[in-house]
């Protein structure tokens, strides 16, 4: 699944995950988020994961931890 940043949405000041969502890499780069996650949100405000999801076929792209957290568009889109 190379070429897809997770990244978290979070509450401020503590910065708790209230949502996984994933990017599209920013062209050149393995690890740093495009401006925009695949379901159409600004991730200038979002933190990118220290999650990098596999290549293997089936294999999740969101943080096992989080995974109750998955945005369902952006999970329809990967």
């Amino acid at each position: 699944m190379s070429g897809i940043v997770v990244v978290y949405e979070v509450d401020r000041p503590d910065p708790t995950v209230r949502r996984v969502h994933a990017a599209p890499a920013a062209p050149g780069e393995n690890a740093v988020p495009g401006p925009r996650t695949l379901c159409g949100r600004d991730t200038f405000a979002m933190e990118a994961a220290p999650w990098t999801p596999s290549a293997e076929p089936g294999a999740p792209w969101c943080p096992p931890q989080h995974a109750d957290l998955r945005c369902p568009a952006c999970e329809d889109a990967v």
